[in-house]
């Protein structure tokens, strides 16, 4: 197999063994960390003394799982394993390698292991994009150590990893870099002569530098590449603000229509809501706008948020968001942000009660899971010829033949509570109400 990118010796050799020419490599390939002292960000995992920082420096690292968004570290974090361990590192792509591919470096690392003792770290890149057979090749190998195993992942490993690799692995969880962990790549990247672009002597304004480190939305691939499009296009070497915008353009906004960012972002929405926050609310409504979101899956949670965590604390919520959805779809977009973010702010600055919400969920758990109890011979139907001779609707009370138009009778075998309205919002009166219903119930009860 030829020697690639992780094979064991220097960063700048192995670069070239991988069949890249070092001054033609983009920058954020070229400065790409070589040890742990040059890793940026993730000190929740990479911090000194923490569990995958001992396992590196010790070089004990067992099979592990990289999951994280693009350029946060995944491949570098695999490279700064590659300069230090003793045992043989091999790579595969999820894009590019199949079942043979995958065979053939288990094959050697097992002679390997038998004829020389030299352990294997294979490292697959978008382990991913393996389906489940090609993951399930891995798994004996993986059991019984003939090789360790590095996946690197952008998509949730417990949905997109086989549950026997996930169970055999650590996961590591990579966060996007913080604007300080960018800034400090940026600055290493203009002063660095060898590997970065210290040789142009560029002068990059301060402002320019905090765009970058911010707009790449932590992101240290895009920032690097960033910066190296405005360094190649200024013939000055002077990098404004203005340039620093025109090189990243527009970002992109960070964000997988059918996966993690999918899911956790209407997640922080519906909190947000739910927690009355307008503000962060409208934020992670925007994020999806920009995103390109569907607006009726926003407009649909916005409506279940109405009837689940608002109810009848403010019945209007409901009507409002049933409203929103509607002129969406009437008016389109991009007006159509306009009734949501309405929505949005009148959901979460309305009272909130999941009363109706736990009434539900407890009726359902007693009818899934209990007796299922009948209806009473007065409640039944009577609208057909027959019934009364079956019975039903004998001692039938009208409800509105009584004061106060309630009256006492058993609407509910075993009599349940389920519904107990709070003290928020219209709650208050529909508390109140119940409450006076039941005086005149008493009331008639005792004949008075």
């Amino acid at each position: 197999m030829t020697e690639n990118l992780f094979s064991n010796q220097s960063a700048e050799s192995a670069t070239m063994a991988a069949g890249a020419d070092r001054s033609t490599a983009p920058l954020a390939t070229r400065m790409r960390p070589r040890t742990l002292e040059d890793f940026a960000g993730q000190r929740h995992i990479l911090g000194e003394g923490k569990l995958l920082w001992r396992a590196i420096t010790a070089d004990r690292i067992s099979s592990i799982i990289l999951y994280g968004p693009p350029g946060t570290g995944k491949t570098s974090l695999a490279q700064v394993i590659a300069n230090a361990t003793k045992g043989k590192f091999e790579r595969l792509s999820g894009v590019e390698s199949n079942v043979a591919d995958i065979r053939r470096v288990i094959a050697t690392a097992a002679n390997r292991l038998a004829n020389t003792g030299q352990r294997t770290i294979l490292f697959i890149d978008e382990i991913h994009r393996f389906n489940k057979s090609q993951q399930d090749v891995l798994l004996p190998d993986v059991e019984n150590g003939t090789v360790r195993l590095i996946g690197a992942t952008t998509h949730n490993p417990f949905f997109y990893v086989n549950s026997p690799l996930v169970s055999r692995s650590q996961i590591f969880q990579l966060n996007p870099l913080t604007p300080a962990d960018i800034k400090e790549l940026l600055k290493r990247a203009l002063t660095d002569k060898e590997r970065g672009l210290g040789e142009k002597q560029l002068k990059v304004d301060a402002e320019a530098l905090d765009f970058l480190a911010t707009a790449c939305d932590g992101d240290a691939r895009k920032a690097l590449n960033s910066l190296e499009i405005g360094a190649l296009t200024t013939p000055s070497g002077h990098i404004t603000r203005a340039i620093a915008e025109e090189s990243i353009q527009k970002k992109a906004v960070v964000y997988d229509g059918d996966e993690d960012e999918h899911y956790d972002t209407i997640s922080a929405f519906i909190k947000s809501m739910r927690g009355s926050d307008p503000d962060a609310a409208l934020y992670w409504l925007a994020k999806m706008v920009v995103a390109g979101e569907d607006p009726r899956f926003i407009a649909r949670r916005i409506t279940i948020l109405a009837a689940e965590d608002i109810g009848l604390a403010d019945p209007q919520a409901l009507v409002l968001a049933v409203a929103a959805h509607h002129a969406v779809e009437f008016i389109g977009w991009p007006e159509g942000e306009l009734p949501l973010a309405e929505a949005t702010v009148y959901c979460a600055t309305a009272p909130k009660s999941n009363a109706s919400a736990k009434g539900i969920w407890s009726a359902k758990a007693d009818v899934e899971q209990g007796r299922t109890l009948p209806v009473p011979e007065h409640l039944k139907d009577t609208h057909y010829k027959g019934a009364e001779r079956l019975g039903h609707g004998k001692g039938y009370k009208y409800a509105h033949d009584f004061e106060g138009h309630v009256v006492e009778q058993e609407h509910l075998p075993e009599h349940r509570k389920y519904y107990e309205p709070s003290d928020q919002g219209f709650e208050v009166k529909v508390r109140e109400r119940m409450e006076k219903w039941k005086q005149l119930i008493n009331k008639h009860g005792s004949g008075q």
